[in-house]
């Protein structure tokens, strides 16, 4: 009898491995090597003056001195001076106290784009830096972007 238990059980744990291993493969979530160039993955560089390359006016901003508590915003401009269109796959914050905001829609070459930075001095005091990291499909594909602002605190 036990020995009936012990093949059950090892058919079910096969069938429900054979079952979590298949792919739905409904196309969806599928990406053309062919719609983007991504030099990420690229081991050679030697094309890569066909990528879009990012041109920032500036990469670092100062607000200055601010209240504790404002909400502030800067917004970065940049210009595609690459050769193919620009793809903004995400733009993270260093901290929750910070929003980056910014277009999905491919910029062209000589395009122009902008990645807004929103930061709020709420529970924030004294000197601050913060960063915003943006990956693209350019080389490189990960640029920086930073601030400072001095918090103080109303009264003192």
């Amino acid at each position: 009898m036990n020995t009936k238990i012990f093949y059950y059980t090892l058919f079910i744990i096969t069938l429900l491995m054979a079952v979590s291993c298949r792919h739905p493969g409904n196309g969806k979530n599928k990406v053309s090597a062919n719609n983007i160039e991504n030099p990420v993955t690229a081991n050679d560089i030697t094309n890569s003056g066909n990528l879009p390359v990012f041109k920032f006016e500036s990469q670092v901003f100062d607000f200055g001195m601010i209240i504790q508590g404002e909400k502030v915003s800067h917004t970065f401009k940049f210009t595609n001076t690459g050769k193919s269109d620009l793809v903004i796959s995400s733009a993270s914050a260093s901290c929750g106290c910070t929003v980056p905001k910014y277009e999905t829609k491919p910029v062209p070459p000589k395009g122009h784009g902008e990645i807004e930075v929103v930061f709020n001095s709420e529970n924030r005091e004294g000197m601050q830096h913060k960063t915003v990291t943006v990956l693209a499909n350019t080389q490189p594909n990960r640029y920086e972007l930073s601030f400072t602002a001095n918090v103080v605190t109303p009264g003192k």
